[in-house]
């Protein structure tokens, strides 16, 4: 595998909304990973103690924090954040505690083996080496095989997670796209963006730590909804 250059840096964007419970255990985890990088926090107008937090969090090295005054969705949050980074590549990171940031390497694997441009995590490639690692609830499971399979057929790509929080591209691929979702529709318009570019895409198995919505999951039905207009919206449009 090539080692990667001395000057190599990673930008991790994260949104946060409302993430007051999380936000300082996955942070801690985000610079715990033996990487040159930037932390980019965008707080998408919070309305717990987020705010406060952040501001503490700021003063740690290599941590910038961007604000929303208002409540725009994770799609806007991450233009925002992606219109920021400098990084060599770009990983997406939630402020829950879903997906596991030592995992970074195994992201940037295959773009540092020269087979990728970008990377998705899947929490639903099979890992022989983690059998057991958990999985989303039943329901959940459904929609995002659905919607998978559909953006699927839109794309033309064989994705097994096109949800997934976990995608990672180098930054010029990343400003070829013009990212326009506010929500959650942002993961199939990334998707079928990147599809139209000449890139390599791969995808590698992740750990993943689903919640529920007594622990703040936000993703609902509504979404599901959203995500199947959003698939055929941007397959034939802007």
């Amino acid at each position: 595998m090539t080692p990667l250059p001395a000057d190599f840096l990673l930008s991790v964007v994260m949104p946060v909304y409302n993430e007051e419970r999380t936000l300082r255990a996955i942070v801690e985890a985000v610079l715990a990973v033996p990487l040159r990088k930037e932390l980019i926090l965008v707080d998408d107008g919070s309305r717990d103690h987020s705010r406060a937090i952040l501001a503490e969090l700021a003063q740690l090295p290599d941590v910038r924090v961007l604000v929303h005054e208002q409540n725009r969705g994770k799609g806007a949050a991450l233009r925002t954040g992606f219109a920021a980074a400098r990084g060599d590549v770009v990983v997406v990171q939630d402020a829950d505690l879903e997906y596991d940031p030592a995992q970074y390497p195994e992201l940037l694997a295959p773009i540092r083996a020269g087979v990728a441009d970008v990377v998705y995590g899947s929490r639903y490639l099979v890992d022989p080496a983690d059998p057991s690692r958990e999985r989303d609830g039943f329901v959940h499971y459904l929609g995002n095989r659905v919607l998978t399979f559909l953006s699927n057929l839109f794309t033309g790509l064989n994705l097994t997670d096109m949800e997934t929080c976990y995608k990672a591209c180098r930054r010029e691929v990343l400003a070829q796209l013009d990212i326009q979702s506010r929500g959650f529709t942002v993961e199939p318009e990334f998707t079928a963006k990147v599809a139209r570019l000449p890139v390599r895409i791969h995808e590698v198995p992740i750990r993943y730590r689903g919640r529920r919505y007594a622990d703040g999951k936000k993703i609902g039905l509504r979404d599901a909804f959203a995500a199947v207009l959003a698939i055929v919206r941007y397959r034939f449009g802007r």
